[in-house]
């Protein structure tokens, strides 16, 4: 404001000077208490300026001397901030590093300064109490922090946090349902709730919070979409095993409505089609299986399509399996699915060129078992035994562990559901529980003749100690292999390993 009044004052006496210059600088008397003054116009106006402008500069003198003690203390205010900022940071960086001892005396501390932020200081107090292990002063803390709107989503989160690291699943739960019923609530309340009631195997309340996260918009419909197929197809493996066929029936809706919501999602289209099949709609079951390769191949989807009809030849069925193929011609699946055809069907070059186009893929013990039943197949056992020794030592495929050699593909127990359905719904990824428990699966290296079996084992690398088969197992290209002998009941077989050798069986 003064750097205004003096630039005016500038302006108006370089008038005023221009205007005495030019010769006509005026007249000008002031009569005042008796004196009498006379000067030209051109000066009263610069003496007006220069006492209008001392005026304004007094006044504003004076008003700088009477704010004096407010503007002391808003510094002191200032700096009262400052030093509280700094001792949060220092609180918060202590926490960080895990020095519960220096963060409770940086809270405490910030506790006298920051009058201003009382949210911080609590958390900073609570997060100081968890850092030095203290539970009854962190638990204090988060209760504290209730008392505030803005905070008791973060004290919620904290008390579940300290309820489940003292093993209180209950507590934790009852505090995730409190943070979920909260106006403004996050998506980990609704990720705890869901996992409670996901580890008591309530599917059908599982799917009642999904609609209503997608409702709040907690989630969005992509991940309620695949969340509510997940729960649908455990619903549905929980009720198949029912006696009620009532039940077996809502088991078969649930499972089609799973397979419609997200055809990718493989173990739900395996189990609609097998309800389906079950239930005499083999048509509708093969449109669910071809629908689910078109949006993601998974092998077992090409065993269950194949295994739907029983009353056709091996080259009927082979060439029902290229078509399913030719759904999804890209896929690493439906290159692997033209060798199986091909071998399935009795055309060993068609395997091999099939096979050929796999050649570029990394080495496991599918891709080496697939290469060693082809190059069998077309009269090669030396490089059949060859891609039996790589695979010995290859790695296995997690998507292919899934795969029960005496039951049902995707065979879960309820705690596998409970976890596939976080995993799927959040990142569309599969569980492989087999593969984590390093259970017997569906092996990916077919039987070898017992002529190539130790050179096999050899050529790993690996000493054998003794033949992996019995000698009855191994086939000879002179001889007719002898027929196994009758399961007794309740016997297992022993081992889930494909037959490279054996006679071609009758389709299914």
């Amino acid at each position: 404001m003064i750097r205004t009044a003096v630039i005016l004052f500038l302006v108006a006496a370089l008038a005023t000077a221009m205007l005495a210059i030019t010769g006509e600088p005026g007249h000008a008397s002031v009569v005042w208490l008796g004196w009498r003054a006379d000067m030209t116009a051109a000066a009263f106006v610069l003496i007006t300026l220069l006492v209008a402008l001392s005026a304004m500069l007094a006044w504003r003198l004076l008003v700088w001397a009477a704010e004096a003690p407010r503007r002391a203390e808003r510094t002191r205010a200032e700096a009262k901030r400052r030093q509280a900022n700094e001792v949060l940071t220092r609180g918060f960086v202590a926490v960080a590093a895990g020095d519960g001892l220096e963060a409770r005396r940086l809270a405490a501390k910030a506790a006298d300064l920051a009058d201003e932020a009382p949210g911080l200081v609590r958390v900073l107090a609570a997060q100081a109490a968890e850092a030095a292990g203290d539970a009854v002063a962190a638990q204090a803390a988060y209760t504290a922090m209730l008392s505030l709107p803005d905070m008791r989503l973060a004290g919620r989160k904290g008390l579940m946090q300290l309820a489940l690291a003292q093993g209180d699943r209950a507590a934790a739960t009852t505090h995730a349902e409190a943070a979920y019923g909260e106006p403004r609530t996050a998506r980990w309340a609704w990720r705890a709730v869901l996992e409670a009631r996901l580890e008591a195997s309530d599917w059908d309340g599982a799917r009642e919070l999904a609609k209503g996260a997608l409702e709040r918009k907690i989630i969005s419909p992509l991940v309620a979409d695949r969340a509510r197929a997940a729960l649908l197809a455990a619903s549905a493996a929980q009720l198949e095993a029912d006696a009620d066929p009532k039940r077996r029936a809502q088991a078969l809706e649930r499972a089609v409505e799973a397979a419609k919501l997200q055809p990718g999602f493989a173990p739900g289209v395996v189990m609609a089609a097998r309800l389906l099949s079950g239930d005499g709609k083999a048509g509708r079951a093969a449109q669910a299986l071809e629908n689910a390769w078109k949006a993601a191949p998974h092998p077992a989807l090409w065993l269950a399509y194949r295994d739907l009809k029983t009353d056709e030849t091996p080259r009927q069925r082979g060439e029902r399996l290229w078509r399913l193929a030719a759904l999804n011609p890209g896929e690493r699946e439906s290159r692997i699915l033209l060798v199986e055809q091909a071998l399935i069907a009795g055309d060993p070059e068609r395997a091999q060129e099939a096979a050929r186009e796999l050649a570029s893929e990394p080495v496991t013990a599918r891709i080496a078992g697939l290469f060693a039943r082809a190059a069998f197949a077309a009269g090669q056992p030396d490089e059949a035994r060859v891609w039996m020794a790589r695979g010995l030592g290859a790695p296995q495929e997690p998507d292919w562990s899934d795969l029960d050699p005496e039951g049902r593909a995707f065979a879960y127990q309820p705690a596998d559901w409970a976890r596939l359905v976080v995993s799927f719904a959040e990142s569309g990824e599969l569980i492989h529980p087999r593969h984590e428990r390093r259970e017997r699966t569906l092996g990916e290296l077919p039987e070898l003749p017992i002529s190539y079996a130790d050179s096999a084992v050899l050529l790993a690398g690996h000493e054998a100690a003794s033949t992996p088969y019995d000698i009855a197992d191994g086939v000879y290209e002179d001889d007719e292999p002898p027929p196994p002998p009758a399961p007794r009941g309740g016997d297992r077989r022993p081992s889930g390993r494909r037959r490279l050798a054996s006679a071609p069986r009758v389709a299914k």
